[in-house]
């Protein structure tokens, strides 16, 4: 398949705005500010923009201010379908929470994933998932990018949230968090999974970089985005 018949009008996104966000005080981190307005808003404009656009549509999982995201959605998408929904999870059960309700809404056969947090996510990040996922005959495309481990050494790293997945996968996830499981890696393990490394030349080593903390959040107003997008 060349790439250009790859494109994502059959894929859902879905922008993970749902946590507590403890290490912030418990704000809403996607309404919180950088550089000027809310992250949600950098998400958006940022799915806007990928290559291989548009996509079908955007739903923001958000547990709290629904008519606030709403609001910037609409401002941001226009007439693109967009939806906010809340986990069906108690108690923030975290981003596989996130996944299970986007999942339900998406009606498309695959849906992108990205979290509110991390603002300098590539604009080409969409057409490399679908790209990896339909040449390896895969169930997911994950990010697998360069993060700096407790000892300081930088090596690729699984990116979890930002993924590329079949939405047929909603009956899987459904049985896993109906059994009691939360962590993200044992289910993804349960599927075919191909690793996407954004490490090639051009690509912002600082591009899946994303804040827990309000201090994080300021070093990365700070950034300059590098590379290609």
């Amino acid at each position: 398949m060349q790439n250009s018949e790859l494109n994502l009008s059959n894929t859902t996104a879905l922008v993970l705005a749902g946590g507590r966000g403890s290490r912030m005080g418990g704000v809403d981190k996607g309404l919180e500010h950088f550089r000027g307005q809310a992250l949600v808003e950098t998400a958006l404009q940022r799915l806007a923009q990928q290559a291989g656009g548009p996509l079908h549509g955007v739903l923001i999982n958000a547990n709290r201010n629904a008519e606030a995201y709403t609001a910037l959605g609409q401002r941001l998408l226009g007439t693109q379908p967009l939806a906010v929904v809340a986990d069906t999870l108690e108690d923030y059960a975290g981003p596989l929470a996130g996944f299970l309700v986007g999942l339900t809404y998406c009606k498309t056969a695959y849906m992108f994933t990205v979290p509110c947090d991390s603002p300098l996510f590539p604009l080409d990040l969409g057409q490399r998932l679908m790209q990896a996922l339909l040449a390896d005959g895969a169930d997911i495309a994950m990010v697998s990018a360069p993060e700096a481990g407790r000892d300081g050494t930088v090596a690729l790293r699984s990116q979890p949230v930002f993924c590329l997945m079949k939405a047929t996968l909603l009956a899987s996830l459904t049985q896993f968090l109906g059994e009691g499981g939360r962590k993200i890696d044992t289910w993804t393990a349960l599927h075919r999974v191909v690793l996407v490394a954004f490490d090639a030349p051009g690509d912002d080593p600082r591009a899946f970089a994303n804040a827990n903390t309000l201090d994080e959040l300021r070093a990365l107003e700070k950034m300059e985005t590098g590379g290609t997008p």
